[in-house]
């Protein structure tokens, strides 16, 4: 009778290559709704670099066809993506889609400042522009849940929300100087008091994610950076003091 001690059993690595093939399976899966939505959320971005280049008065087209795209498009990718991944556990597979979460967070924002998304806040003070959606708001146009904590099911992060709003920040920062060059004096005062409001809303939080705290550190140059814009308007008495 031969001696089977010490023999490994291929069953073991049979068993391993299956849950190795049904993880690939998920994240084919996955990846597929996850470069759909990377694609629609660079058609909306695309549509909202307009604002760099647009005058006050066609500002109102270049917000309508963003929020459309988000509704119509990102919207839907979105909720697909929240019913595939919520059956898995959460944190295993977000590092697939939570950058493009981040920049599906991002448009809606940005259109949100700009004047869209009117019907997502529920107060009159925080309709048209220079509003900043909360990050409900954020879910619930996406239709997603928020910061959960109990459930291990997809959702939108604070962390994601904030790093969106980083980049909101950013582009802000460059809006502020594009609007000059249109003859539009009035929009970068109101971006330099928006800017230094989330400012001091982020100095006011304690960041333990390293990547998002050296993020945060930036804003205070965007900060400057729109100052001396508006600075500059002030000198040559073309805003109101």
């Amino acid at each position: 009778m031969a001696n089977t001690q010490g023999m490994l059993q291929p069953q073991i690595f049979e068993s391993l290559q299956q849950k190795i093939d049904e993880d690939t399976a998920v994240r084919d899966s996955l990846r597929e709704i996850v470069q759909t939505l990377e694609k629609q959320d660079r058609a909306t971005q695309a549509i909202l670099s307009r604002a760099h280049s647009s005058s006050s008065a066609e500002l109102s087209n270049v917000v309508s066809a963003a929020e459309e795209s988000v509704t119509k498009h990102e919207v839907d990718s979105i909720q697909k993506l929240s019913k595939a991944a919520s059956k898995y556990p959460y944190y295993k597979y977000n590092g697939m889609w939570t950058r493009q979460v981040q920049d599906a967070s991002f448009s809606i924002l940005f259109t949100g400042y700009l004047g869209g998304f009117n019907d997502a806040t529920s107060t009159s003070s925080s309709s048209g522009s220079g509003k900043l959606l909360t990050i409900d708001q954020v879910g619930a146009i996406m239709g997603v849940p928020v910061n959960l904590k109990t459930t291990d099911s997809f959702h939108l992060t604070i962390e994601e929300y904030l790093q969106s709003l980083i980049s909101l920040i950013d582009e802000l920062s460059r809006l502020a100087r594009n609007c000059v060059t249109q003859g539009d004096y009035t929009m970068p005062v109101a971006i330099a008091s928006f800017i230094k409001n989330v400012h001091a809303g982020f100095q006011i939080l304690n960041l333990k994610n390293d990547a998002l705290r050296k993020r945060s550190d930036g804003v205070k140059y965007r900060v400057k950076e729109v100052e001396d814009v508006v600075y500059d308007l002030s000198l040559r008495g073309l805003v109101q003091k």
